[in-house]
């Protein structure tokens, strides 16, 4: 075994292991001659098996620092793809404010899905102000949207169905109704009608493709209300 172990080992790593051996020899000399022993006599030499123990315990080190070394390495190239996915494909995001409260509350995380393709009742992430901001995609570009004095909400004449609101509101509106979506742009209300300020509000207005983060589909935290977004 130690003939087999020995002819793995490289010259350099033979030379360390002769070198330490001489140096645990000198030791040696070095402690019996305070213990009295006599320098003159014959020294004790390590036998064959301290020898193969040194070259099974350098082994050993050797393999533990590669496969830590490995195993560190895999780990940051797994957290590195986490994080590129992540950014690129779901951006995770916490929720702030009380615009989406009775679907999303404050302290909500939620993963969103980058995408261009919305449909009137998605709830989408974009970016306003150096912000990102969570609405209710409501019409899209070219479409006419109404506001009732009751909070009652219709598209192209036609009143859309919210199962989603707890409570209709007119809010903060001073666009002119009926108001016709521009090009490329989507009009968003929030789902807390009454404080949300939102595409009614020229403040805000309809968001662009290039502000869109992506569309909001998992809540994952807290654990209890964990699953799909509507």
């Amino acid at each position: 075994m130690l003939d087999k172990e020995l002819r793995k080992l490289s010259r350099d790593e033979l030379m360390e292991i002769m070198l330490e051996q001489s140096r645990e020899i000198d030791l040696l000399t070095e402690k019996l001659a305070q213990a009295g022993a006599d320098p003159g006599q014959e020294s004790v030499l390590p036998g064959t098996s301290e020898i193969e123990e040194t070259v099974n315990r350098n082994s050993y080190n050797r393999r533990f620092r590669a496969s830590v070394r490995s195993t560190l390495m895999t780990l940051t190239v797994v957290a590195a793809a986490a994080v590129l996915v992540a950014v690129l494909f779901l951006p995770i995001l916490r929720i702030y404010g009380q615009s989406m409260s009775g679907t999303l509350d404050g302290g909500d995380i939620v993963v969103s899905v980058k995408t261009s393709d919305f449909e009137t009742g998605d709830i989408v992430a974009f970016y306003y102000n150096n912000n990102v901001l969570v609405k209710r995609a409501i019409a899209k570009s070219g479409d006419w949207v109404d506001i009732a004095a009751d909070g009652t909400v219709s598209v192209n004449h036609k009143e859309l169905a919210e199962p989603y609101l707890d409570k209709k509101a007119y809010g903060e509106i001073n666009i002119e109704l009926p108001y016709q979506v521009p090009e490329g742009k989507i009009f968003v209300m929030g789902d807390n009608r009454a404080v949300s300020v939102d595409s009614r509000n020229l403040s805000i207005g309809c968001i662009s493709e290039e502000q869109i983060v992506g569309k909001i589909v998992y809540r994952v935290w807290p654990f209890e209300r964990f699953g799909a977004v509507k």
